[in-house]
């Protein structure tokens, strides 16, 4: 996914793409899987990506659940 070429998904807000991006990063370093330099993910398991593309949902309904109940939204941090 280096250039978004193998994007099936049309994100409904295209400006989030930088903010996805660095989620994507900061859950990676969270979890001790290195993020690949050079973007590609070839030589990751199923497992690592799955896991950082779960943790990314998972923090994504925990920012939508608290706008919705008019908490302070945020990354959950």
């Amino acid at each position: 996914m280096a250039n978004n070429q193998s994007r099936t998904n049309n994100l409904v807000v295209p400006q989030a793409t930088a903010a996805l991006q660095q989620m994507k990063y900061e859950i990676a370093q969270e979890l001790g899987i290195p993020i690949p330099q050079d973007g590609y993910y070839g030589n990751y398991t199923t497992r690592d990506t799955g896991t950082i593309g779960g943790y990314i949902t998972k923090r994504l309904v925990q920012i939508g659940e608290q706008q919705l109940s008019g908490g302070a939204g945020g990354a959950g941090r």
